[in-house]
Parts: C-alpha cells; sequence; structure tokens
C-alpha cells in the first residue's frame, strides 16, 4: 500500500514518537550497512517498501488465477507476521491489551479482514493498475474527510489541489467503463473504493494508540487472523490451501505474508527515521506508477489509454496531498 498523507497528524511518525525504550522497536542502526549513508540506507528502505506495496496490487489480481482462494491469502496475510513475530508480541501483550476498544476497531477493520476481502475481489474484477491506484490514491481524500468531520479544517491551497487531482484520475480511469456500462469493473472499481475507506479508517485508528511497529502489526494480525481462521472452519469462507499449487503458496507467503504483513510496516518507519515524513511520502506516492510497469511483465497488463491518463494524475495528486503547509504540522498518513 502506498503511503498516503491529508490534513492532519501523522501516524507514519507516532511510532517515532512513542517507540519503547531498549530496542523493542528493532529497527536497524546505519552502523549495519558499512560503506552507506544514513540517507542511502533509508532510501534503500523505501523503495523496498514500494516495491512491496506493488507487490500487494500485483497479487490482488494475480490471485484470481492462483490455485489459492482469498480465505488462503487472508490466513498467509495475517498469520504469518504472527509466527515470526510471537515472542515479541508476547513482550507487549500488556500494551496490546490496554488499547481501547475504539481505536482497535478503527484499526482492525480497516486493514483487517474487510479490508483485505475487498481489496483481493475488487482486483479479480479489475486489473492491478486499478488497485494500485485506487485503493492508496483515494486515502487523503477518505482521510481528509474524516477529520473535517471530527471537526479539523478542511484541506486548502496545494492540498485541495493534490484532493481534485486524485478524484479526477480516478474519474479518468472508470469513465470508459461508466460510459460502456461495464457492470464488472464498475463493481469492482465501487468495491476497491470501499476498501480505501477502510484504510482511511485504518489510518486514523493508528494515530489513536500508543504502539510501535511491531505492537501495531500484532493488534491487527491476531484478531484477523482468529476471524479467517474461524469464517474458514465453520465453512463461511472456503478455503483450498491444502490442494493449492506449493509455487502459489510460496509466492503468497512472500508476498503477502512476509512483505506486505510484515517487512512493509517495518521498513517504512525505519525509512521515516531517516528520510523524515515528507520526502518518504512523495517517494511512496510513485506506487501506481511501479504497479502499472510491472504489471507488464507479469501479468502481461498493456497499460490502456485511461490509465495512462489516470494513474500520473492520481500520483501527482497525491504527491501534493502529501506536502506540508508551512504553517501547519505533520499530516495523517498511512502505512502498509
Amino acid at each position: 500500500m502506498a503511503v498516503t498523507q491529508s490534513a492532519g497528524e501523522s501516524t507514519a511518525e507516532a511510532p517515532d514518537r512513542r517507540a519503547p525504550s531498549g530496542g523493542q522497536d528493532a529497527q536497524p542502526r546505519t552502523g549495519r550497512f558499512p560503506g552507506l549513508s544514513p540517507h542511502a540506507v533509508g532510501m534503500l528502505a523505501l523503495l523496498l517498501t514500494v516495491t512491496i506495496w506493488a507487490a500487494f496490487a500485483l497479487s490482488a489480481r494475480a490471485l484470481s488465477s492462483s490455485t489459492l482462494l482469498p480465505a488462503d491469502a487472508a490466513l498467509l496475510r495475517f498469520g504469518v507476521p504472527l509466527v515470526v513475530l510471537a515472542p515479541a508480541l508476547w513482550r507487549r501483550r500488556r500494551r496490546l491489551a490496554a488499547v481501547r476498544f475504539g481505536p482497535a476497531a478503527k484499526i482492525i477493520c480497516g486493514a483487517g479482514v474487510p479490508f483485505f476481502l475487498a481489496a483481493m475481489y475488487g482486483g479479480s474484477l479489475t486489473s492491478a493498475a486499478f488497485v494500485g491506484a485506487i485503493v492508496p490514491g483515494m486515502v487523503p481524500l477518505f482521510v481528509s474527510a474524516l477529520m473535517v468531520a471530527g471537526g479539523k479544517s478542511a484541506p486548502r491551497g496545494t492540498q485541495a489541489a493534490g484532493l481534485a487531482l486524485i478524484v479526477a484520475g480516478v474519474v479518468a480511469l472508470v469513465w470508459r467503463y461508466t460510459a460502456s456500462l461495464d457492470a464488472d469493473v464498475l463493481l469492482g472499481t465501487g468495491t476497491l473504493l470501499v476498501a480505501s475507506g477502510l484504510w482511511a479508517l485504518y489510518t486514523v485508528g493508528l494515530r489513536e494508540v500508543d504502539l510501535d511497529p511491531v505492537g501495531s502489526i500484532g493488534l491487527l494480525c491476531l484478531p484477523s487472523f482468529a476471524v479467517i481462521a474461524l469464517l474458514s472452519l465453520t465453512g463461511v469462507l472456503p478455503t483450498g490451501l491444502a490442494r493449492a499449487e506449493g509455487g502459489d503458496i510460496a509466492l503468497f507467503l512472500v508476498v503477502q505474508g512476509l512483505g506486505v504483513g510484515l517487512c512493509a510496516g517495518l521498513l517504512y518507519a525505519f525509512a521515516i527515521r531517516r528520510l523524515g515524513p515528507e520526502r518518504s511520502s512523495v517517494v511512496g506516492s510513485l506506487s501506481p506508477v511501479a504497479v502499472v510497469l510491472l504489471a507488464v511483465p507479469l501479468l502481461h497488463e498493456s497499460p490502456t489509454l485511461p490509465v495512462v491518463v489516470g494513474v500520473p494524475l492520481i500520483t501527482l495528486g497525491v504527491a501534493l496531498a502529501n506536502r506540508r503547509r508551512r504553517s501547519s504540522r505533520t499530516k495523517v498518513s498511512a502505512d502498509a
């Protein structure tokens, strides 16, 4: 998921301000990378994060042609981080138990099972470019709406122009399908918009909890894994994990479990510390472009005219919406 910002306070910086002492944030030190400057190490972490965000969009599209079902991918997405981080999460159990219900519900609903299933279903009906552009691209608009509803001031100037460009980009993406009444693409687009709105809810919830990146991953993955496991065991969501091909399992384990579920949040938090939130978010806004470029060789998706027009508009809009006013403090951002 691309990182996006709008008017408000920063969740991307929150782990940095509130990370507990004693090395619990588990962020690597620059000394472990001899010969590289802190800036270069931060940029490397950020580029890896953008690659993972792009891989999420690509996997959402690829799931429809794999031997895995959505429940299988969700089990890998939320289960792998729990296994890897089990000792660290056990040390944070008291802080996790102390999280208030409201913020926890925003995080679990916003980036958990509802978001995951919406993104996967929307991707199966559209294209990787739609997933990579609409889901992260619309987050600044939804976050701004939530902030205004909560009493914050509405975005102005450059930020408002950025939000307008995002809307124009989404319209450019779907206009052709609206005119031809392509029901599948329109339903997929609507589902992706729901996923984007849920991610905005997650973004707002993150700034309301006092957890470092590892704790935030645990707060999201533990209940989400329990829910998807229950739905699978009761037959509400079918699962074919036992019959799936080993290659598909390995691919989604790496991309969704290790990449999206574990590495993206930790790498982005590290990049924020090295590069700052504004520079990180601007580079992160390039993830829709990365999705379009990678979808050509990996999924054999040729960019259409709406994609060529809409994705750059959304990318530019996200970059502008992320810019801070000189008189403002930090802004709300979402990490994947």
